[in-house]
Formats: structure tokens, sequence, C-alpha cells
């Protein structure tokens, strides 16, 4: 792992980025103190464009690891129905939201 004190960061951040974006972790010291680490994101989340966007503006938190399979398939009774009225929910949602930003 690579360290860095503060002003050196500051003045050759898009360096350090491209570093972090190969795969580098990078250990950031205040006065030979660690105070922060920067690491790239899991590239097997899948993030899209709009969610990366969110997460710099600060108002999304990307996960830091996948939920696992058991907990969008639960193995109970009526499970499966569940499930299809979720996703209609979310659907018709999705769709009423559509309608008023678009003015459909």
């Amino acid at each position: 792992m690579k360290t860095v004190n503060v002003a050196d960061l500051k003045n050759n951040l898009s360096r350090y980025l491209r570093q972090v974006r190969a795969g580098e972790e990078i250990l950031i010291r205040d006065r030979k103190m660690p105070v922060a680490k920067i690491v790239p994101l899991p590239a097997e989340l899948g993030f899209d464009a709009e969610e990366l966007r969110l997460a710099a503006e600060g108002r999304l938190r990307l996960p830091t690891k996948k939920l696992p399979e058991s907990f969008w398939f639960p193995r109970v009774k009526g499970s499966k129905k569940m499930l299809k009225r979720a996703i209609d929910a979310v659907s018709r949602d999705r769709d009423e939201r559509d309608e008023g930003i678009l003015g459909r």
C-alpha cells in the first residue's frame, strides 16, 4: 500500500486517483499520523454512471458487498407471489413517476 502526506495528495490528486482506479490503495497521513485510506470501488458490484455521480454528490452511499441471493429469493411459502407483487408495485411507482416527470 502506498503512503502519501496530505500536502502531496493535494498537489498531485489526479495522479493518485489514476493509481486508485488502477487498483492501488493509498494511505493518507497528516504529520506522519494515518488519517484516511483511499481504496478502489469493487468492480464486481458494477455501479453505473448515475450511481457513481450520486455517490460523488453525497446523495447515495455505495454498498461495499453484494447481498446474498437468499435476500432476494427467500425460501418461504408464497415468496414467489410476494416477489411478483413487490416487482409490480415498484414498476407501477416508476411508471407514475415517469408520467409526472415526462408529462405523459
